[in-house]
């Protein structure tokens, strides 16, 4: 048995480049768990660990947890074992803790990206309403609300760019800057928006334990809960009919096929894969609205608010006031990084609140929004719970999806950036794609232009050896942050800099 090795693999003694550990046993406590799937708690479908499987899957968030239920779907996988692993209980890692928002970004992104992300977003949409899953799923706009000029000017010149390039795709956009309009959106005090159509909030946690439930109980899928893999050893036989071996906690395991779907702990698994995709801590907050307060009308990012950098930005939604368990219209939000004071990147271990991104959240909305109802005198909102977790940035700041370079049977679905609802659900169905048409003997370049016709897996998101090289010549995610150019809106960052940097010159 060996393990991966690439002459391309980053220096293992550069931090920027230290491969992350594995899930913590004591992480902070998510609202999205406060109602948990009691099917699934500590479920573990086999009392024993299976000794081999067809295919093994790591990772039970939206991704893992899609990759199963498309193997169910398709034929071509008809009678397979699939055993899903997962290091703690089922998604409670970064999809049992975002901040519960599926939407589309239209503006800094390639007109595939955008495509796709549209297709996954109406995917999530449909499968939602055919099974009737009670996730709080709301169709709403997605408004991103710019305190700073000069970015908001940036996302004004992509959204025109966008309407031009792709009239259809334009229409899911639109430009406010009316002041009524910013009010009636509860947005005052911003420079301008940007409205998007393809937008929801939901709890995802709920959405994820449905499918799992599901598969279960169908006895389609093998769901090892608390079960984290500490290796796995790559066979270099190339007749070998397991060539994956999976040392966990509780035994080893053997995969004819490895689906690798851990996000930010991917190179925990693959360690070539340190430089490439990178954990960073995010905080969560759920909110008690002030009394009397209606309910926000669409899902917010809140852009370059004052005391934070203009590239940062924290992220809102709002849950029911009725219908629902626990009707208390929670804000859910996220982000603070203004307030940081701990480090967040390269930082897989969700155990810890930085208490400094805590207080800005439970501060901030206050004197960003207006959020109605009884405010006078309130300093900050009350938090019912606060707590963090595990993102995967990716180096070139999309998804990587596909084979692993010189493995014969390992698939890697991750890297979101921050950006995994609209996104995990097809990629998982793309990675299912690339392995099954692989085994039916199509080759890695024939099977990577299938999924890119047949799912819309946008090609920048394809692991080739020619990504890789190119990857490796950016700037470490480490540098992109001290850059201010980390993250979806590198693009929006980076004209923001070029523009500054014009107009310094021109007073020369």
């Amino acid at each position: 048995m060996a393990s991966t090795s690439s002459s391309s693999n980053p220096d293992p003694s550069s931090s920027s480049h230290r491969p992350a550990g594995l899930p913590v046993p004591n992480s902070t406590k998510s609202f999205w768990h406060s109602e948990p799937n009691q099917f699934l708690l500590g479920h573990r479908t086999t009392e024993d660990l299976p000794a081999e499987a067809d295919v093994v899957i790591i990772g039970s968030g939206i991704t893992g947890t899609s990759a199963a239920r498309f193997l169910a779907e398709d034929d071509r996988a008809k009678g397979r074992s699939v055993v899903l692993l997962e290091a703690r209980e089922a998604c409670w890692g970064a999809t049992g803790r975002n901040g519960g928002h599926c939407q589309v970004l239209p503006v800094a992104r390639d007109i595939d990206v955008t495509r796709f992300e549209v297709l996954n977003y109406n995917a999530v949409r449909s499968y939602i309403e055919t099974n009737n899953i009670a996730c709080e799923w709301r169709s709403l706009a997605g408004t991103r609300a710019y305190f700073d000029a000069a970015a908001f000017a940036v996302a004004n010149d992509e959204v025109k760019a966008l309407k031009e390039k792709d009239p259809e795709l334009g229409k899911l956009v639109e430009i406010v800057t009316d002041k009524e309009k910013l009010a009636a959106i509860r947005i005052p005090k911003a420079v301008g928006a940007t409205l998007t159509f393809s937008a929801a909030s939901l709890w995802p946690y709920k959405l994820v334990t449905f499918i799992l439930e599901k598969l279960v109980k169908e006895g389609k899928l093998n769901l090892q809960t608390n079960t984290p893999v500490h290796r796995v050893s790559f066979s270099e036989d190339e007749d070998a009919e397991f060539p994956n071996t999976l040392h966990t906690s509780r035994g080893s395991i053997r995969a004819k096929k490895l689906i690798v779907a851990t996000n930010g702990y991917s190179s925990a698994i693959l360690p070539p894969f340190a430089d490439l995709i990178v954990p960073v801590r995010g905080e969560m907050s759920a909110l008690l609205p002030p009394k009397g307060a209606p309910r926000l009308p669409n899902s917010y990012g809140l852009c370059g608010q004052p005391g934070q950098p203009a590239h940062n930005d924290d992220y809102l939604n709002q849950r029911p006031y009725e219908g629902v368990p626990n009707p208390a219209g929670h804000y859910m939000f996220g982000g603070g990084e203004g307030g940081g004071k701990h480090e967040y990147i390269g930082v897989w271990d969700d155990s810890a609140i930085d208490e400094g991104m805590a207080a800005w959240l439970r501060k901030t909305l206050l004197q960003s929004c207006d959020l109605g109802g009884e405010t006078e005198g309130l300093d900050e909102l009350t938090a019912t719970h606060q707590w963090t977790g595990i993102m995967g940035y990716s180096r070139d700041n999309v998804p990587w999806v596909g084979k692993v370079p010189g493995l014969r049977a390992a698939y890697i679905s991750a890297g979101y950036t921050g950006h995994g609802m609209p996104n995990g659900t097809l990629c998982g169905k793309a990675v299912v794609d690339l392995l099954l048409s692989e085994e039916a003997g199509l080759d890695p370049g024939a099977a990577r232009d299938k999924v890119v016709k047949d799912v819309g897996l946008p090609r920048s998101y394809l692991v080739t050896d020619e990504r890789l090289t190119a990857a490796r010549a950016l700037p470490t995610v480490h540098e992109a942050e001290a850059m201010g150019a980390i993250g979806n809106h590198a693009r929006q960052a980076q004209e923001m800099a070029e523009k500054g940097a014009s107009a310094a010159a021109a007073h020369l």
